[in-house]
């Protein structure tokens, strides 16, 4: 039996950071304080390509802190490639640490199906 679900992302698992990093081959993300271009905020910083200003990850709250000055200083494209790699990745970790297998497919339209088999191999 299939069934289709859609993920909103809330970014709290600092694993699934450092894992969507390592998938989309940005720095390794560093946790504490990074500066925007007026405030000062601590969390997870994630350097995207062409991002003048780190995004922060605030694992507590789940939000995501940024200043790209409306797309001047970092295209909006990169954080939801960033978003969606997240939300591949904990998903996997999820599917994994209650023993179930996972697929990846990626689609034309870039998005990702992720085949999940309950207790077995997919």
């Amino acid at each position: 039996m299939s069934h289709i679900v859609e993920v909103q992302t809330e970014i709290r698992d600092p694993i699934a950071i450092r894992a969507a990093c390592h998938r989309l081959q940005l720095p390794t993300p560093i946790e504490g304080e990074h500066k925007l271009f007026d405030s000062v905020v601590a969390g997870w910083g994630v350097q995207l390509p062409r991002w003048r200003y780190p995004v922060v990850c605030q694992t507590e709250t789940g939000k995501v802190q940024f200043d790209n000055y409306q797309g001047r200083w970092g295209d909006p494209i990169e954080l939801d490639r960033f978003k969606q790699g997240y939300a591949v990745e904990k998903t996997k970790l999820e599917a994994y640490q209650q023993g179930h297998s996972v697929t990846e497919r990626s689609c034309e339209d870039g998005s990702v199906e992720l085949l999940v088999e309950v207790g077995g191999v997919a």
